[in-house]
């Protein structure tokens, strides 16, 4: 028990600029999704979800040849991938001696996944019925964004702390939140789903960030 205060204690300490914005972002994102919880099962409404349909069927009928990119940029969040890029970055960053990043973002897609899966059966919302691909599961919120957010949210992190390249890390969150738009595109997901996924990948870095803060912290100079 003094063991686990005295390190409560030591992450409070290191309240900064830093915590005070990622916990801004963490409260906007606990009201983001549970705005969509209400909007989606509490007081329905499907207008966003049609005009967002919309402008994606409208994407498509001037962009032809665009299914197939969406086809292709999506699999970068999908089940096989995800499996594969939990074991092999974290396998990669160990044998570089980051140790506490490979554990980063092994547990990013870990928590993650199970995350998603506990709310997608507690929710159980069904896929639209318009889905331009077969798509097993059900749907809110959204695997690709969510999982995919954690991935690329927590590689864009490591990113620009450990080497300070913020255009690096910029591109990979705008890959994630491209992969969520080919879900809508794809009509596999509700806009509202892929929102929500993205803002409970955003709640798993934050609450995974400060756990690692607490029980892991820094013991390798410059690993963060």
């Amino acid at each position: 028990m003094k063991k686990l205060t005295a390190r409560v204690v030591a992450a409070l300490k290191l309240l900064s600029l830093e915590a005070l914005l990622l916990g801004g972002v963490f409260l906007a994102s606990f009201a983001l999704f549970f705005y969509l919880v209400r909007v989606v099962f509490g007081a329905p409404t499907v207008a966003f979800d049609t005009w967002a349909f919309a402008q994606m069927d409208a994407l498509r009928r001037a962009v032809p040849g665009l299914t197939a990119v969406m086809q292709a940029v999506t699999f970068f969040a999908s089940l096989p991938f995800l499996v594969v890029a939990a074991l092999v970055l974290p396998w990669w960053l160990r044998r570089r001696g980051a140790a506490r990043a490979a554990l980063a973002v092994f547990l990013a897609v870990a928590g993650a996944a199970l995350l998603n899966q506990l709310l997608k059966t507690y929710f159980h919302r069904l896929r639209p019925s318009s889905a331009l691909v077969q798509q097993l599961g059900l749907s809110f919120p959204s695997g690709h964004a969510m999982i995919g957010l954690s991935l690329y949210g927590c590689l864009a992190w490591l990113v620009w702390r450990r080497g300070h390249h913020p255009a690096w890390a910029a591109a990979l969150v705008g890959w994630a939140l491209l992969i969520g738009l080919t879900r809508v595109y794809l009509h596999v997901h509700y806009a509202t789903d892929v929102l929500a996924g993205f803002a409970g990948a955003v709640l798993w870095l934050g609450l995974l960030r400060a756990g690692l803060k607490m029980f892991r912290p820094e013991t390798v100079r410059g690993e963060k």
